[in-house]
């Protein structure tokens, strides 16, 4: 389930995911119990969420009925993957070999994990990936086998959950 709410103290708007006991504004840091929040719509599909939000955005801005003009995330999401050049005609273009490309692409990805040498916000996701619904320790030793310092991953963790790439729930965090 996604819900769009605001804020009651700067007026922004974010989308939360599932029910959490509480959530924290983007804008402003104020955490708030999740049952306590204004919500504008209750959701299980993330694009419409998306559209609400967007919507009372541009009402906001007085540009709701220019927003009304335009095409949903999904249909627009679809135009943007068929616009514009392919990878391979871009590369050609500039007198790059697409072959060459392809060939070294091929052998970076043959090579070992071990001697491919991750970085440390990578060997962070890979914990994310592996482990199911993690805590926050279990992130840090997981990553702490492959040396990565306890302090950067739980900073790695506040600044992937701000950017929405990850979300945490009763301490346990997930991909998105």
């Amino acid at each position: 389930m996604y819900a769009v709410v605001g804020c009651s103290d700067c007026q922004a708007l974010k989308i939360v995911e599932g029910r959490p006991e509480t959530t924290q504004c983007p804008r402003c840091g104020k955490r708030r119990k999740f049952e306590k929040l204004k919500k504008f719509v209750e959701t299980d599909d993330e694009d419409h969420a998306r559209e609400v939000r967007s919507s009372i955005l541009a009402n906001r801005q007085g540009e709701g009925e220019t927003f009304a003009e335009l095409d949903s995330f999904s249909e627009m999401e679809s135009q943007v993957e068929e616009a514009g050049v392919s990878d391979d005609e871009y590369l050609e273009a500039s007198g790059i070999d697409t072959d060459e490309v392809e060939a070294a692409a091929e052998r970076v990805e043959n090579r070992s994990a071990s001697t491919r040498g991750s970085s440390r916000k990578d060997t962070v996701l890979a914990a994310l990936r592996e482990l199911d619904r993690p805590t926050e320790d279990e992130v840090v030793a997981h990553a702490g086998e492959e040396g990565v310092p306890a302090e950067y991953v739980r900073d790695a963790l506040d600044k992937l959950t701000r950017r929405g790439e990850v979300s945490e729930s009763r301490g346990r965090y997930r991909l998105l």
